[in-house]
Formats: C-alpha cells, sequence, structure tokens
C-alpha cells in the first residue's frame, strides 16, 4: 500500500509539474505573440504615410505633363487648366507621415457632387500613368488630366475649371510596400488673384480602421 501511494503521489507530482510547465510555456507564446504583435505596428507606423496640403510659405513647384504642359504650383495652392483636349489638375502636398507616400490613383468631383459625403469606390479612380514618391517630411505634388472630351469627368472638369467652381479631389496612396493605403480628400477652391487653393479635409484608411 505504502509502495502504491508513492506511485500515485509520484504520478501526480509529474502530471502537476508538466500543468504548470504548459501554463508557462503558453504565457510565454502569449507574450511573444503580443510583443510581436507590438513590434509589427511600430514598424507600419514608421511605413505610414499622410498627406495634407503643403503651407503657403512653401517652394513653388513647376509640374510638368506627357504632352509638353506645364502648370506652376505654388504653396498651399492647386492649379488647373483647360488646355487643347485635355484638363490640367495639380495640388501642392506635403508628407506628415512616417514613411514614403507612394501614389496609386485619384478621383475628382466637382461643384454639383460636393455634398456626397462617402468616399467613392475604388474602381473609380483613375490610376497615375508614373510612379510619384513624396519622402516623409518633404514637399511634393499630385497630378491628374482628363484627355478624352466625350467623357462626362470631361465635361464636368472643364465647366468647373472655366466657371472656377469649387471642386472635390480624393487621393489614394499607401506606404512603399504597397500597404497602409489611405485616401485623402482634398477641397480645391478659386482663389481671387485668379489660382486655386488646396485644403485637406479628411483621410480614411482603406486598409485598417480609420483615425476616428
Amino acid at each position: 500500500m505504502a509502495d502504491w501511494d508513492w506511485v500515485t503521489i509520484s504520478a501526480l507530482a509529474t502530471a502537476a509539474g508538466t500543468l504548470v510547465l504548459a501554463l508557462a510555456t503558453f504565457a510565454s507564446v502569449r507574450s511573444a505573440n503580443r510583443a510581436a504583435r507590438v513590434a509589427e505596428q511600430a514598424l507600419l507606423v514608421n511605413l505610414r504615410p499622410l498627406l495634407v496640403n503643403s503651407r503657403f510659405d512653401d517652394a513653388e513647384q513647376k509640374v510638368g505633363f506627357v504632352d509638353d504642359t506645364w502648370l506652376k504650383l505654388p504653396g498651399g495652392g492647386a492649379a488647373a487648366q483647360v488646355g487643347d483636349g485635355a484638363v490640367y489638375l495639380a495640388i501642392s502636398v506635403r508628407n506628415v507621415g512616417s514613411g514614403i507616400a507612394v501614389l496609386h490613383g485619384w478621383c475628382l468631383a466637382t461643384d454639383r457632387e460636393r455634398t456626397v459625403a462617402d468616399v467613392p469606390p475604388l474602381e473609380r479612380f483613375h490610376r497615375l500613368s508614373r510612379d510619384i514618391f513624396i519622402a516623409p517630411g518633404d514637399l511634393g505634388f499630385w497630378q491628374g488630366a482628363f484627355r478624352d472630351p466625350a467623357s462626362q469627368e470631361f465635361q464636368d472638369a472643364r465647366r468647373a475649371v472655366e466657371a472656377r467652381q469649387y471642386m472635390v479631389v480624393w487621393l489614394l496612396y499607401g506606404d512603399y510596400e504597397g500597404g497602409q493605403r489611405v485616401i485623402s480628400q482634398f477641397g480645391v477652391s478659386p482663389r481671387g488673384d485668379g489660382g486655386w487653393m488646396a485644403a485637406v479635409a479628411r483621410h480614411t484608411y482603406v486598409d485598417g480602421s480609420a483615425p476616428r
């Protein structure tokens, strides 16, 4: 009986030790997973871009298009011009995020659509014809053009520019790894001196929770 008691006690002790080891392993794995998530989040923050309108005292930029049309882009401003067979648009922006911004696409709404608060679906965005990169803390620009006079978008854009009406531009961009996509909404307003002013209104995260 005594031998049996010692065997039982030994087995119970082994089982208890195994249970303690399992709990310790579980806690260690859980802690490691939490640390990995924190490290991943910190890495993403370091890669995250955020575009806003540039400052009024930022340098003027000269933006060129493929057909050799050039627009002067003042700090804190935008540019809009109707040419032969094209409507040209550009906005001076600054990256206030900690990662490189890679611009993917854009979408325009004219004055008659300005009350639309919802972000357009991604399929409505026009893809940029070239890659535009904006370094963290640096000045940059967005540019776009409509080149099909038969399209409704072309006609709406031309009418808005010629009548000097308020416009909304949504810019789609992300980090240099293709993630953390953001859609920033910019309002473009006519200025009294014949130019245009740009102001950011809202940011929406495509690949994550919105900041509000």
